[in-house]
C-alpha cells in the first residue's frame, strides 16, 4: 500500500485517526540510551491507538549523528509494528538539492515514508519530492497553513489558499483514487478554516498539527475530515510522549483519550 493507503486503512480498521508525534527532548534524559528506550517504549505503546507516528528531525539531528542513529531505529521499529512513518523535516531547496533531499528520505530504507516539504522556495521546488514519493509509494504533506502565531506573517493575504490549489492541482494529476501522495499541513488552531481547506483539497490527506500542547481541541477538528471519517491525521507529539513525565502508561492514556476524543468529535464511539 502506499502511504495514504495505509493510513487510512489503520482509520478504518483501527478507528483511529491520531498522529503520534516522537520529539525527544535531551534534557529529559539521562543520556541518548535513555532518550532511545523511552522513545521506543512510547512508540511500542502507543501503537495500536495510531494511524501513524511523526519523528520530528530537528529533536534528533540536535543530538548529532547519535541521534541520526536513534531516528534509524525509531523508524524501523515502527515499520517492523506496521505504523506508517512521517518525517517531520519540512525541506525544501532548489533543483538537485531537492532531489537529493527527496532520495535521502523518499527512497531505499525509507521508501513508502512521508516527509513534510516547504514550498515558500516556489512550486517547481516540489516536483523531486511529489515524483519520488509517486515512484516508492511515499507521500510529501506541503505546508499550507501551520499551527504557529506568527504563520501569518506569510501565509496571510490568500497565500495559503493559493499553495492548496497547487495541492490539489498535483493531487489531480495521479489516477483516480481515494486519496492521492500529496497531501497537505493545516494547523489543528485554525479551527474555523478546516472546512475550507478540505473542500480546497479533496483529494489531499490533511496533517493537522497542534493538538494538546499548542491548545487545539479534538471537538473543533470535523471540519477537516471527509464524511467517513478519512481524510485527515491529528497530531499530538508532547501530549503523548510527555503526558506526564517519562510514564509510558500516562502516554498510552493521553493517546487513547486523543483518539476517543477525535472519535467523538466525528460521531464515530
Amino acid at each position: 500500500m502506499t502511504f495514504a493507503q495505509a493510513v487510512t486503512d489503520r482509520t478504518r480498521r483501527l478507528g483511529t485517526r491520531l498522529c503520534v508525534g516522537l520529539d525527544p527532548r535531551a534534557g529529559a534524559y539521562r543520556d541518548v540510551d535513555h532518550l532511545k528506550a523511552h522513545t521506543l517504549d512510547v512508540l511500542e505503546a502507543t501503537a495500536p491507538l495510531a494511524a501513524c507516528v511523526k519523528p520530528q528531525f530537528a529533536f534528533y539531528e540536535a543530538l548529532g549523528l547519535e541521534g541520526l542513529v536513534v531516528l534509524d531505529e525509531v523508524c524501523a521499529a515502527a515499520r517492523t509494528l506496521g505504523l506508517p512513518v512521517l518525517l517531520d523535516a519540512k525541506r525544501g531547496d532548489i533543483g538537485s538539492t531537492a532531489a537529493a533531499y527527496a532520495q535521502g528520505w523518499l527512497t531505499g530504507r525509507h521508501a513508502g515514508a512521508a516527509l513534510t516539504v516547504n514550498p515558500f522556495l516556489g512550486f517547481e521546488t516540489l516536483t523531486p519530492f511529489v515524483e519520488t514519493a509517486r515512484v516508492h509509494g511515499g507521500a510529501v504533506f506541503v505546508l499550507v497553513k501551520t499551527s504557529n502565531p506568527g504563520q501569518g506573517d506569510l501565509q496571510g493575504s490568500g497565500v495559503s489558499e493559493r499553495i492548496a490549489v497547487e495541492v490539489a492541482r498535483l493531487c489531480a494529476e495521479e489516477p483516480d483514487g481515494e486519496y492521492a501522495s500529496v497531501g497537505a499541513v493545516v494547523g489543528a488552531t485554525h479551527a474555523h478554516d478546516l472546512t475550507l481547506y478540505r473542500s480546497l483539497m479533496p483529494r489531499a490527506v490533511l496533517l493537522l498539527p497542534g493538538m494538546g500542547a499548542q491548545g487545539a481541541a479534538a471537538a473543533d477538528l470535523a471540519g477537516a475530515f471527509a464524511p467517513d471519517g478519512t481524510g485527515a491525521l491529528a497530531s499530538a507529539s508532547r501530549g503523548v510522549q510527555y503526558a506526564r513525565d517519562l510514564e509510558i502508561g500516562a502516554s498510552v492514556h493521553a493517546a487513547r483519550q486523543f483518539r476517543d476524543d477525535l472519535n467523538a468529535a466525528l460521531g464515530m464511539t
